[in-house]
């Protein structure tokens, strides 16, 4: 199977510029490039399918290039775009660069002999002057071509917010980037999504014109959706990052394990590198099973394990598996608020911890329960739990050992229902 099939079986080909480009494809080996733009220090899930096909093209032989947009970053690419984006200063620039360079390298491999490579294309459009560049590059842009674009007549008709001539030249600059590619790195296509064909016709036209009987190819990946409708990667609380430090490993898990049943075997094909066998068994535990939610959970395992690592996802396992009365012990305070970021919470004077209070009567004071009576009946019936264990005695303290981090409790009634406690003073 050809990068191409691959591709094709799992739903991730949406536009080719050469119906002979899967033939190519198994017979040559490419040096492909797609592009990401650095409007934040992280990657979202958004770019997951680029960064998957990246991934794809390595693993078949060919040679992948991530290009971070530190100069195109300071333009703002308008594709897909209702409005201008909001323009970053060169220095937050810089910083989303390394951020965006540093997760890629967790993704592809940088040794071999087909070896990954992330590159900046300051490096080169930095060193051009205005005037330079008009004539060289400008003079080979027809404004008509340009205009009829639909990102740019989109934007045009909007009277609302029209368009820049800052985002009208994005294209030259993009262009340019596959130009330079190809100069410097051999690089014959350009993949990206469906938003970017206009960009990726464009800078196939720009080689043509610069470099006689070079031939250059593009592909693009589908626009990510939801069966409802929704915008994927969103969420009420926001996007989904890929850095830890802004989605946490344990939201992210969450993420994947809520997908909806329509979703979810489109997930496996776009984001897993499960085979066909692997995902067709899936689908149709979704069919005859969906209330075991298997597909979601596998989907979940292997999103997380590749974004994150196996520690992260044992570790996201265990807060998932703690809302259901799993073990604690061990999570650390973020996890946790994570984990019970939904739940009730109360303060207590952390010096109560030292007087040795009867749990009943705290967890009255918390609201936890309404009386001392209902918190005696709970642990008769054994329906009271600290940090899921069960509470056996009626005459139980509430004391240090009581903590499950440094200042926090978890009070569990019945089966769900949670409280967080935390001690402070």
């Amino acid at each position: 199977m050809s990068v191409f099939d691959e591709l094709q079986w799992r739903g991730m080909v949406n536009q080719a510029t050469h119906d002979e480009l899967s033939t190519r494809l198994s017979s040559e080996r490419f040096v492909v490039y797609c592009g990401f733009d650095p409007t934040a220090e992280s990657l979202h899930i958004g770019h997951l399918l680029a960064i998957k096909g990246l991934c794809h093209f390595q693993r078949h032989g060919h040679r992948p290039i991530a290009l971070v947009g530190g100069a195109t970053g300071l333009i703002g690419d308008p594709s897909g775009k209702s409005e201008e984006r909001r323009l970053l200063s060169t220095e937050a620039i810089e910083v989303n660069v390394a951020g965006i360079g540093a997760q890629l390298d967790r993704f592809l491999d940088f040794t071999g002999e087909n070896a990954a490579k992330v590159c900046n294309n300051a490096d080169w459009l930095g060193q051009w002057g205005l005037l330079e560049f008009l004539r060289d590059i400008g003079k080979l842009f027809s404004v008509n071509v340009l205009l009829s674009r639909d990102s740019v007549r989109q934007r045009l008709e909007d009277r609302g917010h029209g368009m820049s001539y800052t985002e009208f030249s994005y294209t030259l600059l993009q262009s340019y980037d596959f130009l330079h590619l190809y100069d410097t790195e051999g690089c014959r296509l350009q993949i990206g999504g469906s938003d970017q064909w206009g960009n990726i016709v464009a800078g196939m036209d720009l080689t043509r014109r610069l470099r006689e009987g070079v031939e250059t190819f593009g592909l693009t990946f589908p626009l990510v959706t939801k069966a409802d409708g929704g915008k994927f990667g969103k969420t009420e609380a926001g996007t989904v990052w890929l850095s830890p430090e802004r989605t946490s490993p344990y939201k992210f898990y969450q993420f994947w394990v809520n997908a909806p049943d329509a979703d979810v075997v489109k997930y496996l094909r776009y984001f897993t590198f499960l085979d066909k066998e692997a995902i067709e068994e899936l689908a149709k535990s979704v069919e005859e099973a969906p209330e075991r939610r298997a597909a979601q959970y596998k989907l979940a395992e292997e999103v997380t394990r590749w974004v994150h690592g196996e520690d992260e996802l044992q570790k996201a396992i265990k807060a998932s598996n703690a809302l259901f009365g799993g073990d604690i012990r061990g999570l650390d305070a973020a996890t946790l608020e994570d984990v019970f970021s939904e739940a009730p919470s109360a303060e207590r004077p952390r010096a109560e911890l030292g007087e040795g209070r009867p749990l009943v009567e705290v967890l009255v004071d918390s609201g936890v329960v309404k009386s001392k009576g209902e918190a005696r009946r709970l642990i008769q019936n054994g329906g009271l739990y600290l940090n899921n264990e069960r509470v056996a005695e009626e005459s139980a303290e509430l004391n240090e050992n009581a903590l499950i981090t440094d200042t926090m409790a978890v009070i569990r009634k019945g089966k769900k229902q949670y409280h967080l406690l935390r001690f402070t003073g």
